[in-house]
């Protein structure tokens, strides 16, 4: 009987695990590279536009020089060996040639270096530069979240938030960045460059968004058990709506009306919560953990480990542990009600 072949899937199943995980990677690395909020390759800002065009110089050159190397690679090989009458005898011809090559290939070099020299430079001097008309932001990095401060000349316009960056379009951001306990890294592959936070020393980075939308930062220097845990969220509005957005960030928090609003605020006074964070416009003063006034308006919870829902909130403040381990949050003992009480205050704090 003739031999009837096997499904595709089976053939592919079939494959050993050494030939089918290249294979995976390799048709899944186009993809992962295009991802839009977090991709280097996407560039939606000035900074990274410029770093995108200079890696693509810098590749297409490399690649130029590699293929140039492998073909007379290859022609050496395949070429038929002469073997000489006298070994020890000297071709002047050959010689000649062999020399003007070695010069030719010397000089390419330095001109290729020269060259890429100057890309870089051209490309740092947009990437670095110093504009003016900026939104002012400080940014301090913790373990493991992000302190943000928007700064302004009048007090009334400078308010602190954490773990969200709302920024507007067109207009160039300067971020200083520090660091509170160990090194971390602020990076926004669709929007900037690295940049890193250091204890002690004060780094400046600016960039500009093109586009409005959301834009994922992370930090990519690994300070600790929870750094794949340290993310934060860009998002980038337009002039009018970020300025309708910072004067509603300028407020107080709204005083509960309900009777389970207030118990909630209670509670989150006297169970400790305000001893480590702070909700301005109340009595809630402390300074260790991230400021709460408008939580319950931002898209996720403990620094872009969870989307922010009634139900992840609810999860992060019964057992945050549980949820980013080696977080300093402890675990508070609390009842069903209590617990209902605080989360359903916090949720109003938009």
């Amino acid at each position: 009987m003739p031999r009837v072949a096997p499904p595709y899937g089976s053939r592919v199943n079939s494959m050993p695990v050494w030939v089918r995980s290249p294979l995976v990677l390799l048709a899944a690395w186009p993809m992962a590279a295009r991802a839009g909020w977090q991709s280097a390759l996407d560039p939606q800002g000035l900074q990274s536009n410029e770093i995108r065009h200079t890696l693509f110089i810098f590749l297409v050159v490399a690649a130029i020089v590699w293929i140039g190397v492998v073909v007379v690679l290859g022609i050496g090989l395949l070429r038929r060996k002469r073997t000489p009458d006298q070994p020890l005898d000297l071709h002047e011809p050959f010689e000649q040639r062999a020399g003007r090559i070695v010069f030719g290939l010397g000089a390419a070099t330095t001109v290729v270096v020269l060259g890429l020299s100057l890309v870089s430079y051209a490309g740092q001097r947009t990437v670095f530069a110093k504009d003016q008309n900026t939104l002012a932001l400080k940014i301090i990095g913790h373990q493991w979240w992000w302190e943000v401060r928007y700064e302004a000349d009048s007090p009334h316009q400078s308010f602190v938030t954490a773990n969200e960056i709302r920024i507007p379009t067109g207009q160039p951001v300067k971020v200083e960045l520090e660091s509170a306990d160990v090194i971390h890294s602020f990076w926004v592959p669709s929007l900037t460059g690295k940049m890193d936070l250091i204890t002690g020393q004060k780094n400046e980075l600016q960039f500009t968004a093109n586009n409005a939308g959301v834009y994922r930062g992370q930090c990519a220097e690994f300070c600790g058990l929870q750094h794949a845990h340290m993310a934060f969220a860009v998002i980038a509005l337009p002039p009018d709506q970020f300025g309708q957005w910072r004067d509603h960030e300028n407020q107080s928090a709204n005083s509960p009306a309900d009777p389970l609003g207030k118990q909630g605020e209670d509670l989150f006074r006297g169970r400790g919560c305000a001893l480590c964070h702070s909700i301005r416009g109340t009595q809630a003063g402390g300074q260790l953990g991230p400021d709460l006034t408008h939580i319950g308006g931002r898209t996720t919870v403990a620094a872009g480990t969870l989307p922010l829902s009634p139900a992840t909130l609810g999860a992060w403040i019964a057992d945050p542990q549980h949820i980013k381990p080696g977080n300093l949050m402890p675990k508070m003992p609390l009842q069903s009600d209590e617990l209902i009480a605080i989360l359903h205050y916090l949720e109003q704090l938009k």
